[in-house]
């Protein structure tokens, strides 16, 4: 399959920040700044339901299984809820949990050996975002100014991080994604989640909510 490169010619729009919508936003901020992802993400209180899968996930990549034995150890202790236990695959090693606020968050590493120290450093952070036609939804983020980094067909696609973000985003087919996580796929509601844009606000095809970076509040 090939891998094809986009850019755009609309007002360059970048992911300026992500704001998980919860139920108790002092203790998501207790697990969070435990978890050790705090300066990633902002936290409101919620004002929206959902049940099941919300349709999203946050990917952490790090140097090594030691540190994804860290940060999978220390979600657990805060009160993360295994779904994957971290083992080898394929691909590398990694785990899934889901945090106590029911974000999903999958931590990885594409190395199988161990060849250091836990490091408890992120070396990227991804928003993957499950949707119903990626081929779609990407013609509509590109029209929107962002710029696809990596693209295999109609299966999955990377945009570029913009420089005010430090989240990159990424599309998925929705049922592949939840089958990756190890969830069914059905959920209903709100996606309990908004980006905040660089430019407009706006909805994409999924329902996912983009707010003007000066709406998203911490």
């Amino acid at each position: 399959m090939s891998m094809a490169t986009t850019a755009s010619t609309a007002v360059p729009m970048s992911l300026a920040s992500v704001t998980l919508e919860v139920a108790d936003p002092e203790a998501a901020h207790r697990f969070y700044t435990a978890f050790g992802v705090d300066t990633y993400v902002r936290l409101r209180a919620s004002d929206g339901h959902s049940s099941g899968f919300r349709g999203f996930t946050l990917g952490l990549t790090v140097s090594g299984p030691a540190s994804v034995d860290g940060f999978f150890g220390v979600a657990v202790d805060v009160g993360a809820t295994v779904l994957k236990p971290a083992a080898k695959s394929l691909w590398g090693y990694g785990g899934v949990v889901r945090a106590p606020d029911g974000t999903i968050w999958k931590i990885a590493t594409s190395a199988k050996k161990d060849t250091g120290p836990d490091t408890r450093a992120i070396d990227e952070l991804v928003l993957l975002l499950g949707v119903a036609d990626v081929k779609a939804t990407r013609q509509f983020y590109v029209g929107k100014g962002l710029t696809v980094a990596k693209s295999f067909g109609g299966k999955y696609t990377e945009f570029a991080p913009g420089s005010s973000s430090p989240v990159k985003l990424a599309l998925y087919k929705r049922g592949a994604l939840a089958k990756d996580l190890g969830v069914p796929a059905d959920g209903t509601g709100s996606h309990r989640i908004a980006l905040g844009s660089t430019t407009d606000t706006f909805t994409d095809p999924d329902g996912f909510v983009w707010e003007a970076a000066a709406e998203a509040r911490s």
